[in-house]
């Protein structure tokens, strides 16, 4: 993920104190590079909310809820340092209803901070038949881009070497080329 970082990639967790020590320490070069997001579930008030406590500790460059499946109101949330809101109800057979007023409130909170919103779904089963639309709008706000080039094929394949190296070492993990060609 750091070599290619004309790419967005998402870290979405459940385990936001392990991401924490990680970020500390294994993935401490990742941490502030902007192409690499980093979130949480909160779905509701008792597991969600501790996450995002977590989430708005952690030393990273982009931070993001998925706020699916809500669950439940979650109140006045801190937004500071969250760059990102997709909000959703639960999918498949037997699913938890969700209620319109928690998904209102959650977007004017992000109007309120400045924070883009994507309301992805309504959920329920067959989700298609119930739509994305919220007050006969949809939301989908895109986060923040930065503009970001893809680096040379040859500073590529440079980078690429150090890490399987460093890798191989530290780890004991065989280079690409160490494995069979059909495991290629």
């Amino acid at each position: 993920m750091a070599v290619a970082n004309w790419h967005t990639y998402q870290i979405l967790t459940k385990r936001p104190e392990r991401m924490q020590k990680l970020l500390k320490n294994d993935l401490e070069f990742a941490a502030g590079l902007p192409h690499i997001w980093w979130g949480v579930t909160v779905e509701d008030k008792k597991h969600g909310l501790p996450r995002l406590n977590c989430l708005q500790q952690c030393d990273v460059a982009k931070r993001f809820l998925s706020c699916e499946p809500l669950l439940e109101d979650i109140g006045t949330v801190c937004l500071d340092g969250i760059n990102w809101v997709i909000v959703g109800g639960e999918s498949g057979r037997g699913t938890r209803p969700v209620s319109r007023e928690w998904i209102v409130a959650l977007r004017d909170q992000c109007i309120c901070a400045n924070v883009p919103f994507y309301f992805k779904q309504w959920g329920g089963f067959p989700k298609a038949k119930l739509g994305c639309e919220l007050d006969g709008k949809e939301y989908k706000a895109p986060p923040p881009m930065s503009h970001l080039k893809a680096l040379s094929l040859k500073r590529r394949r440079q980078i690429r070497s150090r890490l399987t190296a460093r890798l191989k070492v530290d780890y004991g993990i065989p280079r690409c080329r160490d494995y069979p060609a059909h495991v290629r």
